[in-house]
Protein backbone atom coordinates (compact mmCIF):
# COMPACT_ATOMS: atom_id res chain seq x y z
CA UNK A 1 0.00 0.00 0.00
CA UNK A 2 2.24 2.71 -1.31
CA UNK A 3 1.86 6.48 -1.15
CA UNK A 4 0.76 8.64 -4.00
CA UNK A 5 3.04 11.13 -5.79
CA UNK A 6 2.32 14.86 -5.76
CA UNK A 7 1.22 14.82 -9.38
CA UNK A 8 -1.95 12.86 -8.75
CA UNK A 9 -5.33 14.61 -8.42
CA UNK A 10 -6.18 16.12 -5.06
CA UNK A 11 -8.94 13.53 -4.50
CA UNK A 12 -6.28 10.83 -4.22
CA UNK A 13 -4.28 12.60 -1.56
CA UNK A 14 -6.44 11.34 1.27
CA UNK A 15 -6.31 7.71 0.23
CA UNK A 16 -4.89 5.06 2.54
CA UNK A 17 -1.20 4.75 1.81
CA UNK A 18 1.03 2.07 3.33
CA UNK A 19 4.14 0.40 2.01
CA UNK A 20 3.74 -3.16 0.82
CA UNK A 21 6.36 -5.88 0.92
CA UNK A 22 6.96 -6.57 -2.74
CA UNK A 23 7.67 -2.99 -3.77
CA UNK A 24 8.83 -1.23 -0.67
CA UNK A 25 11.14 -3.46 1.36
CA UNK A 26 14.53 -4.87 0.63
CA UNK A 27 16.74 -7.63 1.92
CA UNK A 28 20.15 -9.03 1.18
CA UNK A 29 20.78 -12.76 0.74
CA UNK A 30 22.73 -12.86 4.02
CA UNK A 31 19.97 -11.08 5.91
CA UNK A 32 17.37 -13.35 4.41
CA UNK A 33 19.25 -16.49 5.34
CA UNK A 34 19.71 -15.30 8.90
CA UNK A 35 16.07 -14.31 9.25
CA UNK A 36 15.02 -17.65 7.82
CA UNK A 37 16.53 -20.00 10.38
CA UNK A 38 14.32 -22.16 12.50
CA UNK A 39 11.75 -23.30 9.95
CA UNK A 40 12.03 -26.92 11.11
CA UNK A 41 9.21 -27.98 13.37
CA UNK A 42 6.65 -25.62 11.86
CA UNK A 43 3.05 -26.82 11.77
CA UNK A 44 2.55 -29.73 9.36
CA UNK A 45 1.53 -28.31 5.94
CA UNK A 46 -0.98 -31.11 5.37
CA UNK A 47 -2.73 -30.30 8.64
CA UNK A 48 -2.79 -26.63 7.66
CA UNK A 49 -4.28 -27.45 4.26
CA UNK A 50 -7.15 -29.19 6.05
CA UNK A 51 -7.60 -26.12 8.25
CA UNK A 52 -7.76 -23.94 5.14
CA UNK A 53 -10.69 -26.00 3.86
CA UNK A 54 -12.46 -25.91 7.24
CA UNK A 55 -12.64 -22.11 7.53
CA UNK A 56 -13.00 -21.26 3.84
CA UNK A 57 -16.83 -20.87 4.03
CA UNK A 58 -16.41 -17.91 6.40
CA UNK A 59 -14.63 -15.73 3.83
CA UNK A 60 -15.88 -13.70 0.90
CA UNK A 61 -13.99 -14.20 -2.37
CA UNK A 62 -12.35 -11.06 -3.70
CA UNK A 63 -14.65 -9.43 -6.25
CA UNK A 64 -13.93 -6.99 -9.04
CA UNK A 65 -12.25 -3.88 -7.62
CA UNK A 66 -14.22 -0.67 -7.43
CA UNK A 67 -12.96 2.53 -9.02
CA UNK A 68 -10.30 3.60 -6.53
CA UNK A 69 -9.61 0.24 -4.86
CA UNK A 70 -6.11 -1.14 -4.50
CA UNK A 71 -6.39 -3.80 -7.22
CA UNK A 72 -7.80 -1.27 -9.68
CA UNK A 73 -4.58 0.71 -9.34
CA UNK A 74 -2.11 -2.12 -8.62
CA UNK A 75 -3.10 -5.45 -10.23
CA UNK A 76 -1.45 -8.29 -8.27
CA UNK A 77 -1.69 -12.05 -8.45
CA UNK A 78 -1.49 -12.64 -4.70
CA UNK A 79 0.32 -15.41 -2.85
CA UNK A 80 -0.96 -18.88 -2.01
CA UNK A 81 0.12 -20.86 1.05
CA UNK A 82 2.23 -23.06 -1.24
CA UNK A 83 3.97 -20.06 -2.77
CA UNK A 84 4.67 -18.68 0.69
CA UNK A 85 6.33 -21.95 1.73
CA UNK A 86 8.39 -22.07 -1.47
CA UNK A 87 9.73 -18.55 -0.94
CA UNK A 88 11.70 -19.60 2.16
CA UNK A 89 9.89 -16.92 4.17
CA UNK A 90 11.39 -14.76 6.85
CA UNK A 91 9.97 -16.12 10.08
CA UNK A 92 10.75 -15.84 13.79
CA UNK A 93 13.60 -18.00 15.00
CA UNK A 94 14.26 -19.70 18.33
CA UNK A 95 16.59 -16.81 19.25
CA UNK A 96 14.48 -14.04 17.73
CA UNK A 97 10.83 -14.61 18.53
CA UNK A 98 9.64 -11.51 20.38
CA UNK A 99 7.82 -8.64 18.66
CA UNK A 100 8.55 -5.31 20.34
CA UNK A 101 6.03 -2.47 20.18
CA UNK A 102 7.35 1.04 20.80
CA UNK A 103 5.13 4.11 21.27
CA UNK A 104 7.25 6.89 19.76
CA UNK A 105 6.44 10.55 20.28
CA UNK A 106 3.43 12.19 21.91
CA UNK A 107 -0.02 10.62 22.20
CA UNK A 108 -3.38 11.66 23.52
CA UNK A 109 -5.10 9.31 26.00
CA UNK A 110 -7.21 7.59 23.33
CA UNK A 111 -4.19 6.92 21.12
CA UNK A 112 -2.25 5.57 24.09
CA UNK A 113 -5.11 3.20 24.93
CA UNK A 114 -5.37 1.95 21.36
CA UNK A 115 -1.63 1.23 21.18
CA UNK A 116 -1.86 -0.87 24.34
CA UNK A 117 -4.84 -2.78 22.95
CA UNK A 118 -3.03 -3.28 19.63
CA UNK A 119 -0.06 -4.89 21.37
CA UNK A 120 -2.46 -7.47 22.83
CA UNK A 121 -4.07 -7.94 19.43
CA UNK A 122 -0.75 -8.75 17.77
CA UNK A 123 -0.03 -11.34 20.44
CA UNK A 124 -3.38 -13.03 19.81
CA UNK A 125 -3.18 -12.68 16.03
CA UNK A 126 0.36 -14.01 15.54
CA UNK A 127 0.81 -16.17 18.63
CA UNK A 128 4.18 -14.58 19.33
CA UNK A 129 5.44 -12.94 22.52
CA UNK A 130 4.79 -9.20 22.42
CA UNK A 131 6.63 -6.72 24.59
CA UNK A 132 5.20 -3.20 24.87
CA UNK A 133 8.11 -0.85 25.52
CA UNK A 134 7.88 2.38 27.53
CA UNK A 135 6.92 5.39 25.44
CA UNK A 136 9.90 7.21 23.99
CA UNK A 137 10.08 10.87 22.96
CA UNK A 138 11.49 12.01 19.66
CA UNK A 139 14.76 13.87 19.97
CA UNK A 140 13.74 17.45 19.42
CA UNK A 141 14.46 19.62 17.60
CA UNK A 142 14.65 17.43 14.49
CA UNK A 143 17.20 18.19 11.82
CA UNK A 144 15.82 20.13 8.88
CA UNK A 145 16.33 17.10 6.63
CA UNK A 146 14.14 14.92 8.85
CA UNK A 147 10.85 16.81 8.80
CA UNK A 148 8.83 19.20 6.69
CA UNK A 149 5.50 20.96 6.52
CA UNK A 150 2.96 19.03 4.45
CA UNK A 151 2.62 20.68 1.03
CA UNK A 152 -1.17 20.40 1.38
CA UNK A 153 -2.26 20.42 5.04
CA UNK A 154 0.80 22.37 6.29
CA UNK A 155 1.05 20.14 9.38
CA UNK A 156 4.42 18.77 10.45
CA UNK A 157 5.52 15.51 8.85
CA UNK A 158 8.47 13.36 9.95
CA UNK A 159 10.59 11.49 7.41
CA UNK A 160 10.25 7.71 7.75
CA UNK A 161 13.87 7.01 6.76
CA UNK A 162 15.10 8.96 9.77
CA UNK A 163 12.86 6.99 12.12
CA UNK A 164 13.77 3.59 10.63
CA UNK A 165 17.52 4.10 10.24
CA UNK A 166 18.49 6.47 13.03
CA UNK A 167 15.96 5.68 15.73
CA UNK A 168 14.62 2.12 15.43
CA UNK A 169 17.44 0.15 13.78
CA UNK A 170 19.88 1.37 16.41
CA UNK A 171 17.83 -0.06 19.27
CA UNK A 172 16.62 -3.35 17.79
CA UNK A 173 16.80 -5.89 20.66
CA UNK A 174 18.88 -8.99 19.87
CA UNK A 175 15.91 -11.31 20.52
CA UNK A 176 13.51 -9.30 18.34
CA UNK A 177 11.59 -10.92 15.51
CA UNK A 178 10.57 -7.34 14.76
CA UNK A 179 10.47 -3.89 16.33
CA UNK A 180 7.43 -1.88 15.34
CA UNK A 181 6.79 1.67 16.44
CA UNK A 182 3.58 3.66 16.47
CA UNK A 183 3.62 7.42 16.28
CA UNK A 184 1.07 10.20 16.38
CA UNK A 185 3.17 12.14 13.87
CA UNK A 186 2.20 12.44 10.22
CA UNK A 187 4.78 10.66 8.04
CA UNK A 188 6.34 11.04 4.60
CA UNK A 189 9.04 8.92 2.90
CA UNK A 190 10.58 11.42 0.47
CA UNK A 191 9.90 14.58 -1.48
CA UNK A 192 7.95 12.75 -4.20
CA UNK A 193 5.19 11.59 -1.85
CA UNK A 194 2.41 13.46 -0.09
CA UNK A 195 2.26 11.22 2.97
CA UNK A 196 2.47 7.61 4.04
CA UNK A 197 0.75 5.77 6.88
CA UNK A 198 3.77 3.59 7.48
CA UNK A 199 6.93 1.99 6.23
CA UNK A 200 8.82 -1.17 7.16
CA UNK A 201 12.36 -2.34 6.52
CA UNK A 202 12.34 -6.03 5.64
CA UNK A 203 16.02 -6.75 6.22
CA UNK A 204 16.35 -4.64 9.40
CA UNK A 205 13.10 -5.98 10.92
CA UNK A 206 11.86 -2.51 11.95
CA UNK A 207 8.73 -0.61 11.02
CA UNK A 208 7.03 2.69 11.82
CA UNK A 209 3.27 3.35 11.48
CA UNK A 210 1.28 6.47 12.07
CA UNK A 211 -2.06 6.93 13.81
CA UNK A 212 -2.32 10.46 12.48
CA UNK A 213 -4.72 9.86 9.58
CA UNK A 214 -6.58 6.81 10.95
CA UNK A 215 -8.52 8.89 13.45
CA UNK A 216 -10.36 11.19 11.06
CA UNK A 217 -12.98 13.60 12.35
CA UNK A 218 -15.84 11.26 11.42
CA UNK A 219 -14.36 8.11 12.98
CA UNK A 220 -15.86 6.69 16.15
CA UNK A 221 -13.56 5.05 18.69
CA UNK A 222 -14.48 1.56 17.43
CA UNK A 223 -13.61 2.53 13.86
CA UNK A 224 -10.28 4.03 14.91
CA UNK A 225 -9.51 0.87 16.90
CA UNK A 226 -10.38 -1.52 14.06
CA UNK A 227 -8.30 0.48 11.58
CA UNK A 228 -5.28 0.37 13.89
CA UNK A 229 -5.66 -3.36 14.50
CA UNK A 230 -5.84 -3.95 10.76
CA UNK A 231 -2.79 -1.84 9.91
CA UNK A 232 -0.75 -3.53 12.65
CA UNK A 233 -1.64 -7.08 11.60
CA UNK A 234 -1.23 -6.27 7.91
CA UNK A 235 2.17 -4.63 8.09
CA UNK A 236 3.65 -7.13 10.52
CA UNK A 237 2.52 -9.82 8.07
CA UNK A 238 4.58 -8.16 5.35
CA UNK A 239 7.63 -8.26 7.64
CA UNK A 240 7.15 -12.05 7.74
CA UNK A 241 7.01 -12.30 3.90
CA UNK A 242 3.22 -12.47 3.63
CA UNK A 243 2.25 -10.68 0.44
CA UNK A 244 -1.03 -9.03 -0.45
CA UNK A 245 -4.03 -11.35 -0.64
CA UNK A 246 -6.13 -11.24 -3.81
CA UNK A 247 -8.18 -14.43 -3.40
CA UNK A 248 -10.40 -13.28 -0.52
CA UNK A 249 -11.45 -10.16 1.33
CA UNK A 250 -8.68 -10.39 3.94
CA UNK A 251 -6.77 -8.25 6.39
CA UNK A 252 -3.76 -8.86 4.12
CA UNK A 253 -5.57 -7.50 1.05
CA UNK A 254 -4.17 -4.28 -0.34
CA UNK A 255 -6.08 -1.12 0.50
CA UNK A 256 -5.99 2.22 -1.23
CA UNK A 257 -8.37 4.32 0.87
CA UNK A 258 -10.03 4.25 4.26
CA UNK A 259 -13.38 3.02 2.95
CA UNK A 260 -11.60 -0.01 1.48
CA UNK A 261 -9.74 -0.53 4.75
CA UNK A 262 -13.01 -0.43 6.66
CA UNK A 263 -14.50 -2.98 4.26
CA UNK A 264 -11.80 -5.60 4.84
CA UNK A 265 -12.23 -8.01 7.77
CA UNK A 266 -9.98 -8.06 10.82
CA UNK A 267 -9.02 -11.67 10.18
CA UNK A 268 -6.57 -13.33 7.82
CA UNK A 269 -8.16 -15.47 5.10
CA UNK A 270 -7.65 -19.27 5.01
CA UNK A 271 -4.44 -19.07 2.96
CA UNK A 272 -2.94 -16.29 5.10
CA UNK A 273 -4.09 -18.00 8.32
CA UNK A 274 -2.03 -21.04 7.30
CA UNK A 275 1.01 -18.82 6.73
CA UNK A 276 0.61 -17.36 10.23
CA UNK A 277 0.25 -20.81 11.80
CA UNK A 278 3.37 -21.96 9.95
CA UNK A 279 5.54 -19.03 11.04
CA UNK A 280 4.30 -18.97 14.65
CA UNK A 281 4.04 -22.76 15.13
CA UNK A 282 0.65 -22.15 16.79
CA UNK A 283 -2.25 -24.49 15.83
CA UNK A 284 -5.08 -22.63 14.06
CA UNK A 285 -7.61 -23.67 16.73
CA UNK A 286 -5.41 -22.19 19.46
CA UNK A 287 -5.12 -18.99 17.44
CA UNK A 288 -8.88 -18.66 17.10
CA UNK A 289 -9.37 -19.31 20.80
CA UNK A 290 -6.98 -16.43 21.51
CA UNK A 291 -8.73 -14.14 19.03
CA UNK A 292 -12.13 -14.97 20.52
CA UNK A 293 -10.93 -14.08 24.02
CA UNK A 294 -9.29 -10.87 22.84
CA UNK A 295 -12.41 -9.75 20.96
CA UNK A 296 -14.68 -10.39 23.92
CA UNK A 297 -12.38 -8.53 26.28
CA UNK A 298 -12.34 -5.51 23.95
CA UNK A 299 -16.06 -5.51 23.08
CA UNK A 300 -15.58 -6.49 19.46
CA UNK A 301 -18.80 -8.46 19.58
CA UNK A 302 -19.22 -9.36 15.92
CA UNK A 303 -15.60 -10.40 15.58
CA UNK A 304 -15.80 -12.57 18.72
CA UNK A 305 -18.77 -14.47 17.31
CA UNK A 306 -17.01 -14.87 13.96
CA UNK A 307 -13.80 -16.18 15.53
CA UNK A 308 -15.75 -18.57 17.74
CA UNK A 309 -17.54 -20.01 14.70
CA UNK A 310 -14.22 -20.62 12.97
CA UNK A 311 -12.87 -22.26 16.13
CA UNK A 312 -15.86 -24.61 16.16
CA UNK A 313 -15.29 -25.48 12.50
CA UNK A 314 -11.67 -26.34 13.22
CA UNK A 315 -12.57 -28.41 16.26
CA UNK A 316 -15.05 -30.40 14.15
CA UNK A 317 -12.60 -30.80 11.27
CA UNK A 318 -12.38 -34.34 9.89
Amino acid sequence: MCPRPHALPQVLLTFFALFFFAACSTSTPADHAANNAGTAGAKDPEELRRAITAIEPFFKPMGEPEGWDWLAAYPERGQTFEEFLNESPTIPTADRRTVYVLPLGRFDPQQDKIIRITAGWLEAFYGLPIKLLPAQKLNEPLKQSDFRKSPHSRNRQVRTGYLLDEVLARQLPPDAAALIAFTGEDLYPDATMNYVFGQASFDRRVGIWSLFRLDDENARYETFLRRTLKIAAHELGHMFTIRHCTKYECVMSGTNHLAETDRHPLDACPECMAKIAHLSKIPPADRYARLTRFSRENRLTNEAANFESKLSALQNMK
